[in-house]
Order: structure tokens, then sequence, then C-alpha cells
């Protein structure tokens, strides 16, 4: 008998299991179970629904009732049309390579088809789907292992046929027979068909398995145990079977991840951080009364919140997230004068070298006085500010490392550079993350063990809007987090439209002659592009499909504007391949009003404050994704006119991404689109590197569906590890999580 621990080369033979194990990283029974089926073949009777929803992908067994070749209405050439018997509908079928497929398919033939469902005049069907012709069982014999040469298929399923011409074969035809036939992930080299063989086999061998989740969590979550979960999921006789090994595991993996943030913060809970309360008459009081303007109730309201947790002995690890312009910066910044009134250093870690240079020049002029201290008329309370960035030249970088390491600056602004091995914190109690999807979890790691030996510093990171896997993290309870929806009070909402550029030029030109109207009345404009030029790419997330159309350049709008367009005007150029000090200077000259027109790629994107431009144009919108377009059109707006942000587009109205690009237009409320991103671009790999959403830890939890359940987990992870925080009395709950998690995966967890 087998169990889970069990490796499969000893029980399938090494030449299986080595294949399993290259494809898919499937080593023991255990991986091998928790390959699950991704969809199910149905007899026709047990058509899941009668009108399926548009582009499902669908797999039915059903007889062919008729097939007839039949000359196209609007193109040369012929179809097959064929109509499938369930019992409950016909479903019709069409092959466009008829003298392919006429031989196979014809009339009383019983197969499977697996196809994507499409409607047309409110009825649907399956247009080339992939199919398995099935041999009827042979008369007078109950033997269900068929002569394996009578199978024949094509596309998805050919590999079922292919895989059942191996030499001495036998099929066990039997499968066929279910109710639903599962069919699995699988490559070119492992076939479906070779999974469900080898889990069949592994399941008559299969010990019963013990349920690692206690009987009263079974009970009050219905649950089934994970010996049937297990079972039913590969070999169901109905649909409720599937749907309840799918509650049964889903919850497995929601708790397998729970387990490992409950630890990690019951770990980080025993960090010992810098106490940092509230100085009263600190250098934090005094910059509050200096402010021109009142925090907003949502600002102070978090500003509590971050207050509070500072003045803990354990390390603070808390997201603050708010919509562009919501005043994140400045809650942050009266955070960091906290932990400076406490005699402790503060990093504040950017993205770009543009907007560490941006937030050193924005600190210290909100600061004034109390940013000069060891200066003639500094303020008794002032600290220092010291930007450090990889391009700086030699001394002033130098002067910068030594502010740090003797502690003469309070507050250390930079990019990369500040986590390189030569930076030294006197004494460091904090660490201000910002847009920290920007930063691999890695870098964040060192830059916080930067801080005195026994310590943990403070982190505190910043998102105008959460991308995918911020939001991830977020529902599954990973940090606790403070939300900022109000804006400053005078702050316009943007206005932003959609221009289909192919089909309505006229609008792209009226586009170009509002800019000329803002910049008329004294105000300035973005011109944002998705490339540098000469097939460079641009600075950001901007290249999403190898295979859509040409997009325009910076270099190239520019060189448009600046010549017949807009020539009268000043018209700059500004991107991630220009050396750092013309960077700068650009940035300096369009924030002191000398450049009307910016033209730009995503340099821009985030925390850049001119609070003169008013208008943005995006050249080729739809090749930026949903968060990145709400965070480029925050750069309008932020001061007393109305922002408006055009997102101009080669896309038709009526597809996916021109409906991405509506969805945009129609709201400001970041964490509405940031939804849409989500549910756009999935989770992604959680619990690894990737962010975009390419990969997945999660085989059947969706964090947008299942909140409910995760909300359950949580609930029961906490309680499991505040009492057992290694699992040492719950082995199976710690087999669980290396089961359900790799080793790699929970390190790279555990140091986030």
């Amino acid at each position: 008998m087998a169990t889970l621990s069990d490796r499969l080369d000893h029980l399938l033979g090494k030449k299986t299991a080595d294949a399993l194990e290259a494809d898919f990283d499937i080593r023991t029974v255990e991986d091998l179970l928790r390959h699950y089926p991704h969809r199910y073949a149905s007899q026709g009777r047990e058509l899941a629904e009668k009108d399926p929803p548009e582009g499902e992908h669908i797999t039915i067994i059903a007889r062919v009732t008729s097939a007839a070749v039949v000359k196209m209405k609007n193109r040369p050439g012929s179809m097959l049309k064929v109509v499938l018997s369930t019992d409950t509908q016909n479903v019709d079928v069409t092959f466009f390579s008829p003298q392919k497929v006429k031989h196979v398919i014809k009339p009383g033939v019983r197969a499977m088809f697996s196809g994507t469902v499409k409607y047309f005049r409110q009825k649907w069907s399956l247009t080339h789907p992939s199919y398995l012709i099935l041999p009827e069982p042979r008369a007078g014999s109950e033997d269900p292992v068929v002569n394996v040469g009578r199978i024949r298929g094509a596309g998805d399923l050919a590999g079922i046929a292919r895989a059942s011409q191996e030499a001495g074969a036998g099929v066990d035809m039997s499968v066929f027979d279910r109710a639903l036939i599962p069919l699995y992930p699988a490559t070119r080299d492992v076939e479906s068909w070779t999974i469900m063989k080898c889990v069949r086999q592994i399941l008559d061998q299969l010990d019963h398995v013990d349920d690692p989740l206690p009987e009263n969590i079974r009970a009050e979550r219905d649950l089934i145990g994970l010996d049937e979960a297990l079972r039913s999921v590969h070999l169901p006789d109905t649909r409720e079977d599937v749907e309840n090994a799918h509650d049964r595991l889903r919850f497995d993996e929601a708790t397998a991840l729970q387990l490992v943030l409950a630890r990690r913060r019951h770990d980080n809970a025993e960090r010992v951080a810098p106490e940092c309360p509230p100085v009263p008459g600190g250098v934090a009081d005094v910059f509050e009364s200096m402010l021109p303007f009142q925090l907003t109730d949502g600002q102070n309201a978090v500003a509590d919140e971050i207050s509070a947790d500072l003045a803990q002995p354990h390390p603070m690890s808390r997201l603050l997230q708010g919509e562009v312009g919501s005043g994140k910066t400045i809650v942050a910044l009266r955070a960091m004068l906290q932990v400076v009134d406490a005699g402790y250093q503060c990093a504040l870690l950017a993205p770009t070298e543009i907007l560490a240079t941006q937030h050193a020049r924005s600190l210290r002029a909100m600061l004034g006085s109390l940013a000069t201290a060891g200066e003639l008329g500094a303020h008794e309370k002032a600290t220092r500010v010291a930007l450090l960035t990889g391009s700086m030249p030699v001394a002033a970088k130098r002067a910068a490392l030594n502010e740090a390491i003797t502690g003469d600056a309070g507050i250390v602004i930079g990019t990369h550079a500040l986590i390189q091995d030569n930076v030294e914190f006197f004494n460091l109690g904090m660490v201000v993350v910002d847009e920290q999807h920007r930063f691999g979890v890695e870098q964040r790691d060192r830059l916080r063990s930067r801080a005195r030996e026994g310590l943990s510093p403070h982190l505190l990171v910043m998102t105008a809007t959460p991308i995918p896997r911020t939001i991830a993290m977020t529902v599954l309870g990973d940090l606790e987090v403070s939300t900022l929806r109000q804006l400053p009070k005078g702050r316009s909402p943007i206005k932003s439209s959609v221009v289909p550029a192919s089909q309505k030029p006229q609008w792209v030109a009226r586009a170009w002659e509002r800019i000329r109207e803002d910049v008329a009345e004294g105000r300035q404009a973005y011109v944002v592009c998705s490339r540098i030029g000469d097939g460079e790419k641009g600075d950001g997330e901007d290249a999403f499909d190898e295979k859509a159309p040409e997009t325009k350049s910076a270099v190239e709008v520019f060189e448009e504007l600046s010549g017949s367009i807009m020539p009268d005007l000043r018209v700059g150029l500004l991107h991630g391949r220009l050396p750092a000090d013309e960077k700068d200077a650009v940035m300096r000259d369009f924030t002191a009003g000398d450049i009307d027109v910016l033209v730009c790629t995503t340099v821009v994107e985030v925390g850049v404050d001119v609070p003169n431009a008013t208008i943005m144009v995006i050249v080729d919108a739809d090749r930026f994704g949903v968060s990145q377009l709400h965070q480029l059109r925050g750069r309008v707006g932020r001061g007393k006119h109305q922002g408006l942000c055009i997102l101009v587009t080669e896309m038709n109205p009526g597809g996916p991404a021109y409906e991405r690009l509506s969805n945009v237009a129609s709201t400001n409320d970041g964490f509405e689109l940031a939804q849409l991103d989500l549910a756009t671009r999935r989770e992604g790999d959680i619990l690894g590197a990737a962010q975009s959403g390419t990969t997945s830890t999660l085989r059947l939890l969706s964090l947008l569906g299942h909140e409910d359940v995760i909300a359950a987990a949580s609930e029961f992870a906490r309680s499991v590890i505040a009492d057992d925080p290694r699992l040492e009395n719950h082995p199976g709950l710690s087999a669980m999580v290396t089961s359900a998690l790799d080793a790699d995966r929970i390190e790279y967890l555990e140091k986030t």
C-alpha cells in the first residue's frame, strides 16, 4: 500500500516518475494527487447548463446525429456542419477543414468533444473543437480494455489517442463510461491520459489518508474528509462530488497559507523593535503646528494608527494605501518625525532616482528650517534629510553616507543604493517603502537588516493603487492596513476619456488643441508613451503583447510635437535612458514652468508632483496596466485646476482592451480599479517572486471569490499558532503547509 509521502519512482517506475518530475515537479504521491483536474468531460446527459456562458471551455461526450459538408456563405471554401445529440439538447459543431475530419466525424459515431462556447443569434455552438472518437464496446464482451488502434483524436484530445498507441498498451475504456471524466493540466510529453492512468494506479494502492483538520472544524465548515476529497476530485460520480472535494481542498489551501502568515505574525510579535512613543514638543509636534493647512479626518485617523504601532516594542508591519493625491506622503513624514524624536533614523526607499530626488525636494520644502540641522537659521528641533542615489557625484554620495552613519540625517532617502553593502546607519528605527511592488522581497529584507543587532525596524509600505500581489497579500491578512480615501479639500476628481485613434483621428487632433488651450492659460501638460524609441522599451510594464500593433515612441512623439504640431511651445523629453543629471534638469525645468509639454515614458508614474500640470495624453494607452494608468493620471490635477486624462488607443471599441480603458476612464476609485486589475491579471504567484499574474501558487482558491474561506482559515490558523507556534503538536497541519507550499516559497514569504 502507498502513503502520501511515498516517492513515485517506486510505484510508477522511473521513466514515468522522471517525466512527471521534469514537467510538473511532481515527486511524491501527494504531489500527484494535488495535481487536480482542471475540468471534467461530461456525458451528454450530464451537461452542466443548457446555455453555458460565452467563452467557457466545455468537454462533453455525445453521439453525432448528422454531419454534412456545406459551402461557406461569405468566403470561398466549405465546412463540416455537425449536430451532436445529448439527452437534453442538440449541440451544433463546425469544422473548417472538412477534408481532414469528414471521414472520422460521421453520423452514429460516439465521441468526446472539447472546445470554447460561442453564441450566434442566441444559440451556442462549438467551432473546430478537439475530439476523441470513442469505440463501441465489443459485442458480448465485458472486457473494458479495448484495442487501442480504434481510438482517433485531434487537438487537445489527440494526446489520449497518441498515448494509447504505445506498443502493447491496452486502454481501460471504462473511464469513458463514467459520468465525469477528469482532464488534467498536461504537456506534450505528459498527456492528460498519462496522468489519469497514474492517478488511478496510485488511488488503487493508497492507504486511508489521516485527516489533519480537527473534526470540529470539518463539522463547522461542513467539509468532507481529506481521504474522500482526494479520491472524489479525481474520480467523481457527480458534480456534487466535485464541489464537495473542491470545498475541502480549497479550505486546505487557505489554511496552509494562513498558517504560514500566522506563524510569521507570531514571529514578528516576538521581535524587538525600537519603542518610539510621541514626544510632546518634539520635531513632529513642531512640524504639525507649522502646517499651513489642516490634515483630513482620514489622515488624522491613519496617523494615529501608525503612531500607536510605533510606540510598541514590536515591529510595525503596515500597508498605507490611498488614492492618488490623498496625502500619504505627509502621513508618512509625520510618522518618520515621531521616530526621529525617539532618537532613531528613518530610511525612505523610492523605486526611481527621479522619485527619490522628488521626495527629498518635497520633504525639505515641507520641513523648512526643521530639515537644516547644523545650518544657520535652523530650528532648535531640526534634523537633516539626506539623499543617496547611485548616480550622484562621488563627493555628494560620500557626504550622504557620512550623514547616515553619524546619525546627523534623521531621514535618509534613496533608491536601491540604500541597500548596498557600503551604506550603514547610525541607528535605523523605521523603513518606509514607497510603491512597494517595485522592490523585491530580498531588497526590503536587506534594508531592514541595517538596524542595530537585536532590533528590527518598523516597516511602512505605501501604494496608491494596490497591484494584484499587494491585494492578494492584504486579503490574506499579511499586513495591517491603513486606508486613505478622502482627497484634500479643493482637489477636483480627474476627468478621463478614451479616444479611438484609428476611428476618430479628429479626436486626437482635438487632444493636441486642448493642450494648447491649457498652456495658453498658463498651465502644463504631460504626453506619455509606452516606449523610448528605435525598438527600445519604456521604463515600466509597457509591452504586454509582443504581437500587438506597433506603438509610437517618446522620441517620435517629441519630434512630431516640437516640429509640426506645437513648434511654438516649449516641449521637453524625459525617459529612463537619459543621464541622471539630465533627467533631474528636465524635471526641474518642468517643475519651474520652463517646459510647457513634457513628452515622457513611465518615469513620471509615481510621486512626481507638479501642481500646475492639468492635462495628460497617454499614447497607446492599451499597452499599460490598469494600476499603471491610474498612477499616471494621478500626476495631473494636483493643484487648484481640474485634471484631464486622455487615453489614446488604436484598439477598436468593443474589444477587451478598449473595454479595460473604458473601465479606467469611468472611475477614479483606485480600489475599484485594483479589484479590476486583480480580476484581469489574476492573483499572481502570491508566495513567489512573480507579481504579474502569469503564474499562481493557488490551485482552487480565488482571492476574489473565496474571501469567506480565507477569513475562516485565518481565524483557525491564528488560534492554532497562538497555542503551538511551531506546529509541533500538529504534525498533520505542518505537513499540509509543506505540501501546499514548497520550501522556497515559505522562506520567501517569511522574509517579506
